[in-house]
């Protein structure tokens, strides 16, 4: 602790540097050196727990934004909805309530995880891989259920419980209204559905739409990817038979590409038999499921600070 104003100074500027840099790991150093001559400054504080937040350390996150907070005389928004996220991240629902209700926020129930609803929102997945986005629906201010069944790639599924930040980055047609876009953080509760990859052919929208609409248990939800996602061939990336043809300006594509949430393999087997049979313009070529891990953050991108892409993998351009 023997640096002097002018070596503070600098450490100062480097840090906030840091973070635009997303040099998360040099900005929590710097911050730490900072709050080492200056315990009581409520602006490091907070920044240390900004950075936390995206180093997905919630424990100090919490720590450091709770300091902020004690140490502003007055109510300080970011640092409340920081440190609601990192309590949120942890399961303290008693201090979730708490801070929640310091911004004035009306929450159900007294006790306990929150489950309400707040409407709904698309959030981006591993937004610091570039970020699939899919439509939710929030249980509270930072927590949501996806509504749309992610590619296995993004390691998510239909029905998930992600939590997200609480600065929108953009906002996206619902197909109704604007609404917002949401860095997600993290997975908090798997989903007990799977991703099945389903490819069939189909001769008209009616026969796609019966699929699209049957109900079979076990099964959550069934999504039409040829629409929405469109700029790769998602055939080829799993081997199923077919043969490339100049169909983008025809009426009517009859390959379709599926994603099918479901409990079971034996539940898409029935769903698709059950579609298939009697009927010659419906056809079943193959089922895949290649379930992955969510992929890591990386380090050394300020991804909390993107827009929004037009060439991102997109399952929220479909209207729930």
């Amino acid at each position: 602790m023997n640096d002097t104003p002018d070596e503070l100074e600098q450490i100062h500027h480097r840090a906030y540097a840091a973070v635009d840099d997303g040099a998360l790991e040099d900005a929590a150093r710097d911050f730490g050196s900072l709050l080492q001559h200056h315990p009581d400054n409520r602006y490091y504080h907070y920044m240390q727990g900004l950075v936390h937040k995206y180093l997905l350390d919630w424990p100090a996150s919490l720590r450091h934004n709770l300091q902020a907070i004690a140490l502003n005389e007055e109510h300080g928004q970011a640092e409340h909805w920081n440190a609601a996220i990192a309590a949120t991240a942890l399961g303290r629902w008693d201090t979730v309530r708490e801070l929640w209700t310091a911004c004035g926020i009306a929450l159900p129930g007294t006790e306990g995880p929150i489950d309400g609803d707040f409407g709904v929102a698309v959030v981006r997945l591993n937004p610091w891989q570039g970020g699939e986005t899919v439509f939710v629906r929030r249980v509270d201010p930072v927590r949501a259920r996806v509504l749309n069944v992610p590619l296995p790639e993004s390691g998510h599924r239909f029905g998930d419980i992600v939590l997200h930040d609480g600065a929108s980055t953009g906002s996206r047609f619902d197909g109704e209204r604007e609404v917002h876009v949401f860095n997600q953080l993290g997975r908090l509760v798997p989903s007990l559905f799977q991703t099945f990859v389903v490819f069939v052919r189909a001769d008209g929208q009616d026969d796609l739409d019966a699929l699209l609409r049957a109900t079979v248990p076990g099964i959550g939800h069934a999504e039409d990817w040829t629409r929405s996602i469109r700029h790769y061939c998602l055939r080829c990336s799993y081997g199923a038979p077919h043969q490339h043809a100049a169909q983008e300006d025809a009426a009517w594509q009859a390959e379709r590409n599926l994603g099918v949430a479901a409990q079971s393999r034996r539940s898409v087997e029935k769903l698709l038999r059950d579609w298939a049979d009697g009927h010659a313009g419906r056809h079943v070529d193959a089922i895949e499921t290649r379930e992955r891990a969510p992929p890591p953050p990386v380090a050394g991108s300020a991804w909390w600070q993107s827009l929004e892409d037009e060439g991102e993998e997109d399952d929220a351009d479909e209207e729930e």
